[in-house]
C-alpha cells in the first residue's frame, strides 16, 4: 500500500520542475538569438530583431520644442484615438509624458496611465510643469514583461516608437490584452519599415505585415490602419 503513495509524492513534487522546465522550452522556442544589425540587441521574435532601447539619457531628444513640427503627427494621432471623456487609457512607453499630457485634457473624468519600466521617465514626467496641469494622470512602473495594469480595466493602449524595443514582445501584449476591456483597442504607432525614405534605422521601424503577424499570435487583428500620418503606421488592433 505504500508503493502507490510514495509514487503519488515523487510526481507531486517533480511536476513544478516539469512545468518550469517546460515553460522555459517555450520561451526558448519563441524566441532566438544571432547576430543582426548593431542597433539591435541580437534578439529575434517572428523574424524581427528587438531594438536596443532608449534610456532616459534621451529625453532631451523626446522633449525637443521642434518634435512637434518634424514629425506633423501628435495632434492628427490624438484626433485618430478619438478619445471620449471618461476612457482610461495607458500609454505604454511613455516616457516624460509628450503623449500623455496631450489626451489627459480629452479624456477630462477618465484617467491616463503613464507607464514605463524606467523609473527616471517617470520622475521626469513627474517633475514636468504640465503634471500640475492634469490631476487625472498616474504613473505605473511595468517590467519587460509586464505593464502592470489591473485586468480589464482600459479602454485604449497607446504605443508611440516603443514596441519593436520591448525585449520580451509577446509577454508584454498579453498583459495588456488581460488589462484591456471587451472592445478596448491597442493603438500601435511605428515608424513605416516599408518606407525606406522614412530616415529612421531599419531595425527601429516595422512593417505593416510584420505588425499584423505579432499581433495575430497574441490574439489581436488589425482594425483599421490609418494613414494619415507622414512616417508612421497608426495601426489599430482589437481582440480576437
Amino acid at each position: 500500500m505504500k508503493k502507490p503513495l510514495i509514487l503519488l509524492l515523487t510526481l507531486s513534487l517533480t511536476l513544478p520542475t516539469f512545468i518550469v522546465f517546460a515553460q522555459n522550452e517555450n520561451q526558448t522556442k519563441r524566441y532566438t538569438y544571432k547576430k543582426g544589425d548593431p542597433n539591435g540587441i541580437g534578439k529575434w521574435y517572428m523574424g524581427r530583431e528587438i531594438a536596443y532601447i532608449m534610456g532616459f539619457q534621451g529625453i532631451e531628444w523626446l522633449e525637443r520644442p521642434e518634435r512637434e513640427e518634424e514629425e506633423e503627427s501628435a495632434k492628427k494621432l490624438i484626433t485618430n484615438m478619438a478619445i471620449k471623456p471618461g476612457d482610461t487609457i495607458a500609454d505604454i512607453g511613455a516616457g516624460s509624458g509628450y503623449h500623455v499630457f496631450k489626451m489627459a485634457p480629452k479624456t477630462k473624468t477618465g484617467v491616463v496611465y503613464a507607464v514605463d519600466i524606467q523609473e527616471e521617465m517617470l520622475v521626469a514626467l513627474l517633475t514636468h510643469p504640465n503634471y500640475k496641469r492634469n490631476t487625472n494622470i498616474e504613473t505605473i512602473l511595468g517590467t519587460e514583461k509586464s505593464v502592470n495594469l489591473k485586468a480589464k480595466s482600459i479602454d485604449k493602449i497607446l504605443m508611440v516608437d516603443v514596441y519593436h524595443e520591448f525585449n520580451y514582445p509577446y509577454e508584454m501584449v498579453q498583459s495588456m490584452k488581460s488589462a484591456l476591456k471587451k472592445n478596448g483597442e491597442i493603438y500601435l504607432i511605428e515608424y513605416r519599415g516599408e518606407d525606406d525614405t522614412v530616415p529612421i534605422k531599419k531595425v527601429h521601424k516595422m512593417t505593416l505585415a510584420q505588425a499584423v503577424k505579432e499581433m495575430k499570435a497574441t490574439g489581436f487583428k488589425l482594425d483599421k490602419n490609418i494613414s494619415n500620418l507622414p512616417w508612421q503606421h497608426c495601426m489599430v488592433f482589437v481582440k480576437e
